[in-house]
């Protein structure tokens, strides 16, 4: 049986696309589905006018940070590079291959300008028709054309599509498709400037790094007859086509990188985690057998079937990506959390206060590490804060009731031979009973009073002891005197 090798094959553009990451990501489990699967990754840099400077080492970087660790490319090499276009094209082996097609019958020489296309395009709208360009080069011989060339004409390659006839192609996701060949057009292969175009390049690439499994956007469905054609005139093996659903922004927009849409580096500047992304975007489009959301790398591996891949674009919610970024940073132990909140912590916190215990309690509810900064920012910054801050239903509480309990707590704390969390818990829950109140008409104002906030990252217990005696009977004294004017 042969070895899966899939190959990732990125343009250096700009920061890393949610969806080209999610292919990424499908490259990488389809590969390590078989113990001997080659995960390859490809630069394809022919369309020199959109590369942007540092772009392949965002996608280095990038594939780092979510452990899809290739085993063939640039940085890593192997036995089919090179494995950067660009320098693929030096070697001639694009133009030596359109040449080949050419002589197989399976694509012609055009001499055309831009007006000529126009005018035909033009003639097409005046009569309503789609316009498929009907190439008067394809009538003239290999040699003519040859000749023309070598006197220095400039010209294009142009695959040949028969012009009668059906072409059909099976793909894992949307079943078989075939589609009328007068419908396709006779693509560029090899452009004026002796570059390949994108999809020539590909196939080329795909064919001598023995691909076998060729996954990407169901936007290139279109494409594929035509690559097809290609692969037949040369007689060559055709890959296995996974086409996958668009990620969308809505039920009628496509997330897209040119329209500002998040990358992943957006997203990791906010304070998501890369194993949380992978894991959120490994669920947009595929489901899995169960119910189980949360998975580990390894998990996917084992649980990844290209067959529960759906056909319907799958819409990016950034509140599902907030709950699972949660769940997983609730679910590392405190001394790994510790590690990846502290800088945040840091930048919030100067005072002298206990960091780990800070972290503490912002992992039970900070959802991403962006939000930290600001859920801290009280331990510094104490200011006066409006009365009604104090009112909430849910809590039965008000400034009446505010003030009666924030003085018999502040007794009560000032009174503690020593400042353990346990003890302040315990000695709060007996004032409780013995005010014979709810919980919340103690514990909600003093939490409210000692921070100036109605949301925190924990509570007035464990808030209180990271203040210190000092600073949370300080606190105390403001707010009461505030509630006394």
């Amino acid at each position: 049986m042969t070895k899966v090798r899939t190959r990732f094959a990125p343009s250096p553009t700009g920061y890393m696309h949610i969806g080209n990451l999610r292919t990424a990501l499908y490259e990488y489990l389809v590969a390590k589905k078989d113990p001997d699967g080659v995960f390859i990754l490809r630069i394809e840099d022919t369309d020199q006018g959109r590369l942007i400077e540092g772009a392949t080492d965002i996608i280095y970087n990038t594939l780092a940070q979510c452990k899809l660790f290739h085993d063939e490319g640039p940085d890593v090499g192997g036995n089919y590079g090179s494995y950067v276009q660009s320098e693929r094209m030096k070697s001639g082996i694009y133009k030596e291959y359109a040449e080949k097609l050419i002589d197989l019958g399976g694509a012609h020489y055009c001499f055309c300008q831009e007006e000529d296309i126009q005018s035909q395009r033009e003639l097409a709208e005046a009569r309503g028709e789609s316009f498929i360009f009907n190439d008067p080069c394809k009538n003239i011989s290999v040699e003519d054309a040859r000749a023309r060339i070598a006197n220095g004409e400039s010209y294009v390659v142009r695959q040949n599509i028969p012009t009668s006839g059906t072409t059909s192609f099976d793909d894992e996701v949307y079943g078989t498709i075939t589609v009328e060949n007068s419908t396709l057009d006779e693509a560029v292969l090899l452009k004026s400037d002796g570059y390949p175009t994108y999809n020539f390049a590909n196939i080329i690439d795909d064919h001598m790094m023995e691909i076998t499994h060729v996954i990407r956007g169901n936007e290139y469905l279109s494409s594929t007859p035509k690559y097809n054609l290609v692969y037949k005139a040369f007689g060559w093996d055709i890959p296995t086509y996974i086409h996958c659903p668009p990620v969308m922004k809505d039920e009628h927009h496509k997330l897209s990188k040119r329209n500002g849409d998040a990358s992943f580096q957006d997203l990791v500047a906010k304070g998501y985690l890369p194993e949380a992304i992978i894991n959120y975007i490994a669920l947009l489009g595929w489901s899995p057998e169960t119910e189980q959301e949360i998975y580990t790398l390894d998990e996917l591996k084992q649980a990844f079937n290209v067959k529960r891949i759906g056909t319907s674009g799958a819409i990016f919610d950034i509140d599902k990506l907030t709950w699972m970024n949660g769940m997983y940073l609730r679910n590392m132990d405190i001394d790994t959390y510790y590690d990846i909140a502290k800088e945040h912590i840091t930048n919030g916190v100067k005072g002298n206060y206990d960091h780990k215990e800070i972290a503490k309690i912002l992992q039970q509810r900070a959802n991403t590490l962006a939000e930290i900064d600001e859920m801290v920012d009280f331990f510094d910054t104490y200011n006066s804060f409006d009365s009604e801050l104090y009112t909430n239903k849910k809590m039965k509480s008000n400034p009446e009731v505010a003030l009666p309990s924030l003085k018999a707590a502040r007794d009560l704390l000032a009174s503690l031979p020593n400042w353990e969390e346990t003890t302040i818990h315990d000695e709060m829950m007996a004032l409780v009973e013995k005010l014979g109140i709810k919980n919340g008409q103690l514990l909600y104002p003093v939490r409210v009073a000692i921070t100036g906030k109605q949301f925190t990252p924990g509570g007035a217990i464990e808030i209180s002891y990271i203040l210190g005696k000092d600073e949370t009977l300080r606190r105390l004294d403001l707010a009461i005197q505030d509630l006394e004017k």
